[in-house]
């Protein structure tokens, strides 16, 4: 059986703890996609609660706000990103996706015999 090894990178932002990585930035992803954080919380199989905790804590620690929400009513309520929140993903994303692109290239410097 051939194993191929491979790097595997995750970037996780920190203040005084950990405010910020892969899981809150799925997350943000899924309320840009579907407007609301107990969907987004459901499409992830994770409880509204535990998604709420997770965002009002990286809010805290990051010390802005990343979702605007409505409260659910006749129109129903939602979620959409703040434009700090649409920033950060963005700049995360793009982070990431430079990261691993250098990561890759020093990875065929140091392990090509592997």
């Amino acid at each position: 059986m051939d194993h191929k090894i491979r790097i595997v990178l995750s970037v996780r932002l920190f203040t005084d703890e950990k405010c910020f990585g892969p899981g809150v930035a799925t997350l943000l992803r899924k309320v840009q996609e579907l407007h609301s954080l107990r969907a987004a919380a459901m499409d992830m199989n994770m409880a509204y609660s535990k998604a709420w905790t997770i965002m009002k804590k990286a809010e805290q620690e990051l010390g802005f706000r990343l979702l605007n929400s409505t409260t659910g009513g006749r129109h129903g309520g939602g979620a959409t990103l703040t434009e700090e929140g649409a920033k950060l993903i963005e700049a995360y994303d793009g982070f990431c996706r430079e990261l691993q692109g250098t990561a890759d290239r020093l990875y065929d410097t140091y392990f090509a015999d592997f």
